[in-house]
């Protein structure tokens, strides 16, 4: 029985979440002849517990060095590929058993389907943190979307080569970049007919805004090559909007502009409260009305702040899980 499909997993820092990702692909109902797992790891040694995977898995491991980036771990993965599918997760991602048989089937028989990736489900004892990414995650599910996040993407082979592979240059938002292209050849499908948890998932509120920062800095970079839809705007100007009028107002302020200021200070909360609404619904409300307006306090300076660093150029690298 030949190979079917390669999961490339790129790997940088501490291992105990790739030993989670690892289990769940060896628990999957699909045959283990029909796919390989090459892990690209940017650690100087793997331990001797993800090596204990080559039992259970077919399983490769090739080391890149550390001051690549995750889209150069990716692509490096894909040219050791055997499978005619290539599977793209982070190492932190729990997959559901059904996984890779559902993608397959639907990437054989949804028509225009150049990408399939699972719905996200939370972790038990989920946080609130948690429950509002995943509900951000599952905006959309069961239909064709504009792009998505690299934690687990499945295509063909071809379709990722036709895509022009990851863009290396790019510290963040690669993902977003690459979905993107691979999206001008079919659809982007988001199904809930399988499901992964997000391990590494943030789950507390001052370590998210410290990612965010990290995380925006290649905003206006991933915007470069590619033509951005009008429903992706309003996420890199409400940022900058929410944090120039809370400050704005503030200094007025202390010129003692009241009437000003006021108007500011208006500026900041209306879009902070819509976004708040929008977000306690998507969570069916499961999560607080306070803590969707905690996430978007924090959120929002974060990446405002991210995005100018990312203009003046300093972009620092960050483990990739």
């Amino acid at each position: 029985m030949s190979i079917t499909t390669t999961f490339i997993i790129p790997h940088k820092g501490r291992e105990e979440m790739l030993l989670e990702t690892l289990q769940s692909i060896a628990n999957l109902d699909s045959p283990k002849e029909e796919y390989e797992v090459i892990v690209v790891s940017q650690n100087e040694v793997v331990s001797e517990e993800v090596s204990l995977f080559s039992k259970q898995l077919n399983l490769e491991i090739i080391h890149n060095d550390a001051n690549k980036t995750i889209s150069h771990s990716r692509n490096l993965g894909a040219r050791k590929a055997k499978g005619q599918y290539l599977a793209f997760l982070d190492a932190d991602i729990r997959l559901a058993q059904n996984w890779l048989q559902r993608s397959l089937e639907i990437i054989k028989t949804r028509n225009n389907t150049a990408l399939v990736s699972a719905m996200q489900i939370n972790s038990e004892n989920a946080t609130p943190l948690e429950k509002i990414r995943t509900a951000l995650s599952n905006a959309e599910v069961d239909s064709a979307v504009s792009f998505l996040p690299g934690r687990n993407l499945f295509l063909a082979k071809e379709t990722f080569v036709q895509a022009g592979q990851f863009p290396e240059h790019l510290m963040t938002c690669e993902d977003y970049y690459f979905t993107d292209k691979v999206n001008k050849i079919g659809d982007l499908f988001y199904t809930s007919t399988t499901h992964y948890v997000h391990i590494g998932e943030d789950k507390a509120f001052i370590p998210m805004c410290k990612k965010e920062v990290w995380r925006g800095q290649s905003n206006l970079a991933s915007l470069k090559g590619r033509t951005i839809p009008l429903r992706e705007v309003p996420s890199f100007i409400v940022p900058f909007v929410v944090t120039g009028c809370a400050l704005l107002s503030v200094l007025a302020l202390i010129f003692s502009q009241w009437i000003l200021s006021c108007i500011l200070l208006v500026g900041a909360i209306v879009p902070l409260v819509a976004y708040s609404v929008r977000l306690n619904k998507l969570t069916s409300k499961a999560v607080s009305f306070y803590h969707c307006m905690l996430f978007y306090l924090l959120y929002f300076p974060a990446r405002a702040l991210g995005t100018l660093l990312g203009v003046s150029g300093v972009v620092t690298t960050s483990s990739h899980k």
